[in-house]
């Protein structure tokens, strides 16, 4: 007699990613669980389905995990004016004055620009928004969201003026006046003014980002920053099963979040984990506040700024350490990323499996890799924003610095295994674009011919176990996702092309032809 299942996949080519890289053509999954992997005849003739799904031959694979994202954030800027891709700042104006009536609300708000696509690659200032708009307060946040240009009404309404106690750079100052860029701290004390939804708004926001990431084959995503309301929503949604994707939450280093979460130890429910802290040591590249250990080449004024006095690095870590929280810390320059491994080290002492996790990692001094090994520290990367930033990070750096930027074969070699995400909003929300870029270092025009800095290309291999089992284990969920095993959870995608075996250039126009979490279709 025939064992019961809920789902029989058969005639695919089901990449497992487990230890040994076994790909199978079937795939048993009871009550959300995979129960079975083998061979289409086999498994049919050992299991009455309830439901029997034909792949004919395509691909499928674990479900993808973003392992540094902004989900909650990314819902909640469908509220604003899309800026991204703007080639200038006259059509940032433009995209403004056709879209101000959508934005509800007495602020004016958008995001995405960035000034290394113009022309002229100088920041903008605030006075055409004040010829725009003198009365209603505009706030634009930059495409990294570690800069945003506001109008005067904006800096009346907070309060903001050149004398104001923010650190040097966050305020920009010419000739004795504001421009209406703010950097860091400063652009976090606007942004945090800006009128948040109610939680009926919220629900329907997060709703809409969920479709979003189930159509490019997300199955988890690790949301670098949240408050104890974001989590308390997130958590009732997917009590109520309004909300299926799973979430990895990196929580901020705020008092309510100590008492809510950390005191209390790690917390887990079916579909989501809160057990990190989100940390900022420097800013980015393109605003120049990443921090650096010597001057930007590109303006011999700014080495950058560190967002976090090291006092307060420090507290949380040792806190993170007592209670069993596991530490993410933003790192861009070479600077921010040497002292973050430091005060790493001062707690890990040594080889460990806490899996504290240095994020983005993008310059990294040559001499300071080997701490990463030394302390056993994850390098969490979007490999997107290798091929975002090519064009214009020379600039920023200089021919010597920028060997060691995006260097993630480097630093894939330190532990033997790395950590990648999208970063989306600020970069695109595929995981395949990350593939790919990981795999080709190129863009998605295929520029440049060779790969930008390609000694530092992931196999495919690695790419995908980067997106997919590395990424579960950055996040202490590889016991149950990340690879298609028996006992774990049925969270796998579905595409129309096989990316491990396609040309290249095919990668990106690869489409997600379905998604699976617990063994449900939810695309």
């Amino acid at each position: 007699m025939k064992e019961k299942t809920d789902l029989l996949i058969i005639n695919g080519r089901i990449y497992s990613v487990d230890r040994i890289n076994s790909i199978y053509e079937a795939m048993a999954i009871r009550e959300g669980k995979i129960c079975a992997l083998g061979k289409t005849e086999e498994l049919k003739a050992k299991f009455s389905a309830g439901q029997i799904v034909d792949m004919h031959k395509m691909a499928v694979f674990p479900g993808f995990i973003d392992a540094h994202c902004h989900f909650f954030g990314y819902a909640m800027n469908q509220r604003y004016v899309d800026l991204n891709g703007a080639k200038s700042f006259d059509e940032v104006l433009s995209r403004l004055k056709k879209e101000q009536g959508k934005v509800a609300g007495p602020w004016l708000t958008g995001r995405g620009w960035d000034q290394n696509l113009w022309k002229e690659k100088r920041f903008p200032e605030k006075s055409e928004l004040d010829l725009m708009f003198p009365g209603r307060p505009v706030l634009l946040i930059r495409v990294d969201g570690h800069s945003v240009l506001c109008n005067q009404a904006a800096l009346d309404q907070t309060g903001i003026v050149f004398q104001h106690h923010f650190k040097p750079g966050e305020v920009e100052v010419k000739n004795g006046k504001l421009t209406g860029i703010l950097s860091e701290n400063a652009a976090d004390f606007v942004k945090n003014m800006i009128p948040e939804p109610d939680d009926q708004v919220k629900q329907q926001l997060l709703g809409e980002a969920e479709k979003k990431c189930f159509a490019v084959g997300l199955c988890t995503v690790s949301d670098a920053g949240l408050n104890s309301d974001d989590i308390r929503l997130l958590l009732s949604m997917q009590k109520a099963g309004n909300l299926s994707i799973r979430v990895y939450a990196m929580l901020n280093p705020n008092s309510e979040n100590l008492i809510n979460y950390v005191n209390h130890g790690p917390f887990a429910s079916k579909r989501l984990t809160v057990r990190s802290f989100k940390l900022y040591a420097d800013g980015s590249l393109g605003s120049r506040t990443a921090l650096l250990k010597s001057c930007y080449s590109d303006d011999p004024l700014k080495s950058g700024i560190q967002v976090m006095p090291t006092d307060s690095i420090k507290k949380i870590c040792k806190i993170a350490l007592a209670h069993g929280y596991q530490v993410n810390t933003h790192c861009i320059g070479d600077s921010a990323v040497r002292l973050i491994l430091e005060i790493y080290g001062s707690f890990l002492k040594g080889k460990n499996d806490l899996r504290w996790r240095i994020e983005h990692a993008q310059v990294v001094d040559p001499a300071d890799l080997h701490l990463f090994g030394d302390y056993t520290v994850i390098p969490s990367v979007q490999a997107t924003h290798a091929t975002s930033d090519m064009k214009w990070a020379q600039e920023r750096i200089g021919p010597l610095r920028i060997k060691w930027a995006y260097a993630y074969k480097d630093l894939l070699d330190q532990n033997g295994w790395i950590a990648n995400g999208t970063d989306f909003p600020i970069e695109n929300i595929s995981p395949l674009l990350t593939f790919y870029a990981a795999v080709a270092r190129k863009d998605i025009h295929g520029f440049p011919r060779t790969g930008f800095q390609a000694e530092n290309a992931l196999t495919r291999d690695e790419a995908l176990r980067s997106i997919t089992i590395w990424a579960a284990r950055a996040n202490f969920m590889e016991s149950g996702n990340g690879s298609l095993e028996v006992g774990k959870n049925a969270d796998f995608v579905i595409l129309n092309q096989d990316i491990m075996q396609i040309p290249l250039p095919e990668i990106p126009l690869t489409k997600v032809t379905g998604n699976y979490i617990n063994g449900v279709k939810v695309l």
